[in-house]
């Protein structure tokens, strides 16, 4: 008897064209994870992401949703999906889960995180992980600008060029601004959704208004001109990582 399974993933973005499988064949995490399913099982099964996560973006808690026929209980399957995955990408857990489950469609929030390395020396440690910026940054420039964009908006001038979607409104109900000046700075984004590229050309505009290249106050009239060129430019994708991922109660229970 088939059954639903929610899959918590952990990936190093930096060699993957995204979450979903490409029309090109390059490699993906949906793929590498499918490969790996009907290794483990014997079936060929598709898989449901949370989200679908950028070229090069990384994730410590990306949940996948899949229907499988295995008699394997969640543990083994789980250390079984380990060893037949390559090492840039793990399953952290592996749980039963409500027959219509879906990890996209039943997805309540999302946690972000952009990482900042803004020291006067750069951090080869950190280069695959954090975008390096050698001047400090005002926080409390970034942080007054941040407090305008928490809540309900039209974030359309921080959507990604032809995108399509029936509505641009968001709702970010978390953008904190963490570290200090001359070490880790990063920022939080927390919301029931976003548009594609939302987050990054959010963190580069927040990073010029912290460089003195923007006005902090100019959040405000910035939403409602959605118009994309009056914002920053997208940050890179290697220092963005998908956090967590958040559910209903009963949407995380096999017995709801």
């Amino acid at each position: 008897m088939a059954r639903m399974f929610r899959l918590t993933l952990e990936f190093d973005g930096a060699e993957f064209e995204g979450w979903q499988i490409q029309p090109s064949g390059r490699r993906t995490v949906q793929g590498e994870l499918e490969i790996a399913l009907a290794r483990v099982t014997r079936e060929r099964a598709r898989t449901v992401g949370s989200s679908r996560t950028d070229s090069g973006v990384h994730a410590e808690g990306l949940v996948a949703s899949v229907r499988l026929e295995t008699a394997l209980e969640p543990e083994r399957l789980q250390r079984a999906l380990n060893a037949a995955l390559p090492e840039d990408v793990a399953v952290r857990e592996v749980a039963l889960a409500p027959d219509g489950f879906d990890a996209r469609r039943d997805a309540t929030g999302k946690l972000y995180r952009y990482s900042l390395w803004n020291a006067p020396e750069r951090s080869p440690l950190r280069r695959r992980r954090a975008l390096c910026l050698l001047r400090p940054l005002d926080l409390a420039r970034i942080r007054a600008a941040a407090k305008q964009l928490v809540g309900s908006h039209d974030f359309a001038s921080f959507q990604a060029a032809g995108s399509q979607v029936t509505s641009t409104v968001r709702t970010l109900r978390r953008l904190d601004v963490t570290g200090a000046p001359g070490d880790a700075v990063d920022f939080w984004f927390e919301g029931s959704g976003f548009l594609r590229h939302m987050v990054r050309n959010l963190s580069g505009t927040l990073i010029e208004v912290g460089s003195g290249r923007r006005d902090p106050e100019g959040m405000t009239a910035l939403l409602a001109a959605r118009d994309r060129k009056r914002a920053g430019p997208t940050a890179p994708a290697h220092a963005l990582t998908l956090v967590s991922v958040s559910y209903a109660p009963c949407a995380e229970l096999a017995s709801c």
